[in-house]
């Protein structure tokens, strides 16, 4: 049985829709604000983010993270989740690959896909249980841990890297 201090913390149905709005409005800022002209080829902030050495690729984990928790505010079952956590993950980790990561942010629109994720889940929601508290604990955890590689791992490459130039 889910905690009842957390079932108070659960969106009511009728502030779903603008919670929604505001969701796909972030999802879009960060994976398809800008449209490269003459194209259907549109990128966001995420990949712009991602150019930013060692702390972009953590913001775009936090924003992406952001979007799930609000998931999570909805009711969304643990497997949807679990796959929009998964988008995450994939995108933050590959993203901190510089220059393949860098071009994997432009085609790799993760926030799109969870927003996907989550129509599809709240046109059904009764098929699926919500994840509990502990699970959404789980998933944040694992996100900032995420972030937390994402931060350390440059900071750890470039100084070996500078030993190996320097001879330190």
């Amino acid at each position: 049985m889910p905690d009842s201090s957390f079932r108070s913390s659960i969106i009511e149905p009728d502030a779903k829709a603008p919670t929604l709005k505001r969701l796909r409005q972030l999802s879009r800022l960060l994976d398809n604000v800008i449209t490269i002209p003459g194209t259907k080829i549109g990128f966001g902030l995420d990949p712009i983010l991602g150019l930013i050495p060692i702390g972009g690729d953590f913001l775009g984990v936090m924003f992406s993270s952001y979007i799930i928790l609000e998931a999570a505010r909805l009711g969304v079952s643990r497997a949807t989740l679990g796959k929009m956590v998964l988008n995450v993950i994939v995108d933050g980790l590959v993203g901190a690959i510089p220059v393949l990561g860098d071009l994997f942010d432009f085609a790799w629109t993760a926030n799109s896909y969870n927003i996907k994720l989550l129509e599809e889940y709240l046109k059904f929601p009764s098929q699926q249980r919500s994840a509990d508290r502990w699970f959404i604990f789980a998933v944040l955890v694992g996100l900032l841990l995420t972030s937390i590689v994402l931060v350390a791992l440059p900071v750890i490459l470039i100084r070996m890297l500078w030993n190996a130039l320097t001879g330190g």
